[in-house]
């Protein structure tokens, strides 16, 4: 009895972890990613406890996901934001620090890693209005960060603050904030939290 009662817990995780994503608008292989649901039981997830019941409208996104780097470094707001998120992912215990940089401390498939994942999200969601990074692109920043190939994060050399360093471009000391890039002023919000950090 007891074997049974663990299986039924362990379902009922994959269900909530699978509808947590799909409410952050994940794609049906990254919902598969993290919770070995199939796609036929995430599409009727989404139909019986998402379509209809939801007060806001929560797309399904088709296609790959997304796999550009360049993406973080379009411009000043994003990259802060970008920021922000990397930091979040080294406090919610999904990246740590090492000699060598950062390192992975996620299990890709784990549900605790999944709902710290998701944690890390909301907490990202709660700092920022516009959101400007989606579930996707987050999820795409944490593989980044922790396969150390791309993108990086570093510490600004005039600010002190977080920044997120492009790994394949020519390495500047200045955050997008401090640096000539940042020519057009931030809003007084982000200034404050920029300090902050």
């Amino acid at each position: 009895m007891r074997v049974s009662d663990d299986r039924y817990t362990r379902d009922r995780q994959r269900l909530d972890l699978g509808l947590r994503l799909i409410r952050h608008e994940a794609r049906t292989f990254t919902i598969r990613q993290w919770t070995g649901l199939s796609d036929d039981r995430i599409r009727k997830l989404y139909r019986s406890y998402v379509m209809n019941l939801d007060a806001r409208r929560v797309s399904r996104h088709r296609g790959k996901s997304p796999r550009q780097a360049a993406f973080f470094f379009r411009n000043v707001e994003l990259n802060f934001q970008s920021a922000q998120l990397a930091s979040l992912y080294v406090m919610y215990g999904l990246l740590g620090g090492t000699q060598a940089g950062l390192e992975s401390r996620y299990r890709l498939g784990s549900l605790e890693s999944g709902a710290l994942l998701c944690q890390a999200y909301e907490a990202y969601l709660e700092l920022h209005t516009p959101v400007y990074i989606s579930f996707e692109h987050a999820w795409f920043l944490l593989l980044a960060l922790g396969r150390r190939d791309e993108v990086g994060i570093s510490r600004c050399g005039e600010c002190g603050g977080v920044r997120l360093r492009d790994l394949l471009a020519k390495h500047k000391l200045a955050c997008g904030t401090c640096g000539p890039a940042a020519a057009a002023p931030m809003p007084a919000t982000v200034m404050s939290c920029a300090a902050a950090c």
